[in-house]
């Protein structure tokens, strides 16, 4: 018998065929190949745009991850059978959401588990930037370090300075809540002001020009999604307004930050050191970032961890339930956020 989702006109027959994009967590998978017909991507190989395609066209739900960039010519060919894009982590900016409502096909995403395991990420940067982690770890395994000096690897003390926070969604509030700990100042932007009660329990204060934040922050850090409004956030002039010898994490998008002002910042001595868990043109990083004595180079571990990619599989797979039962599902992404 024929069932049929909130998603438009989409219809399959008895069990739903789920394409998954990449290799996901063995009790996620196995999981997925008992409950549906789940094509897994066991060699974790990533799709090209063609595969993607063909999958968009050859299953009703297709589970792609952050990487998997699904524009709306790709959504216009996918065909009359896809009805759900599950996708694997909280972000949506790789999915053209207009797209795929004009469609008929939803959207799902998985907010909230990733929170703390990126937060955790933002603070090794947020201590391990001004501490020069990155130098003395590499001066050791070079085998050069000396001993302890008096005047050696001096960084900078974190307690009593300013924590500039762009975007205080769930990942921003995380780092204020772990950074007050530490003793440092914490001052935000955000499209809209928190509450009070949030700002009072946080310690934070609402800074309504984002230049002035950027002005006035001994550390920024960006927790803030890739939109028309915020890719290339971070430009040249912006660069200009950040303190003499401040730091930058990224743990968010690459695109929020023109690469090449921030290398020439580096480069120039203008900042003291960024760490950077994104790129914009991700696996590729620029080798004056990998050579940089103060730059912290992650590969995009900020969800990195057991716990967290196996319960974004479990809500992936709760999501799917709840659509083929012809419910909607939990984490479906609505209008108001396209």
């Amino acid at each position: 018998m024929a069932e049929q989702s909130e998603a438009g006109n989409r219809r399959f027959e008895g069990t739903p065929r789920v394409i998954v994009t990449r290799h996901l967590m063995p009790s996620v998978e196995m999981r997925m190949a008992e409950l549906y017909d789940a094509v897994l991507n066991t060699q974790d190989t990533p799709f090209s745009r063609d595969q993607l395609v063909d999958a968009m066209a050859s299953c009703d739900v297709l589970v792609p991850t952050v990487t998997d960039r699904i524009d709306r010519q790709m959504i216009e060919q996918a065909g009359d059978r896809l009805g759900l894009i599950a996708s694997f982590g909280a972000g949506t900016d790789h999915i053209d959401l207009k797209a795929a409502r004009d469609n008929g096909i939803m959207v799902t995403n998985t907010p909230g588990v990733f929170t703390d395991d990126t937060a955790d990420l933002a603070m090794s940067g947020i201590i391990g930037v001004p501490r020069r982690i990155r130098e003395g770890v590499e001066l050791v395994r070079s085998g050069q370090w000396s001993g302890w000096a008096p005047s050696s690897l001096l960084g900078r003390k974190i307690g009593g300075k300013t924590l500039g926070i762009v975007g205080m969604g769930r990942i921003g509030q995380a780092v204020a809540h772990r950074a007050k700990a530490f003793g440092l100042e914490i001052a935000y932007h955000n499209r809209k002001r928190l509450p009070e009660a949030i700002e009072r329990m946080l310690g934070a204060s609402y800074i309504e020009e984002l230049d002035e934040l950027i002005g006035m922050a001994d550390i920024l850090t960006l927790h803030c999604p890739a939109t028309d409004q915020t890719i290339g956030m971070l430009d040249e002039r912006r660069i200009g307004l950040m303190k003499s010898g401040a730091s930058l994490i990224n743990t968010a998008r690459g695109d929020l930050v023109d690469q090449e002002a921030l290398i020439a910042a580096l480069e120039a001595g203008h900042l003291g050191g960024a760490g950077l868990d994104v790129y914009p043109d991700e696996p590729n990083v620029d080798p004056r970032l990998i050579r940089h004595p103060n730059v912290m180079t992650l590969p995009h571990i900020g969800s990195a961890t057991v716990e967290g990619r196996e319960a974004s599989g479990e809500k992936v797979i709760a999501n799917i339930r709840f659509w083929a039962d012809g419910h909607r599902p939990p984490d479906q992404v609505l209008d108001a956020l396209i």
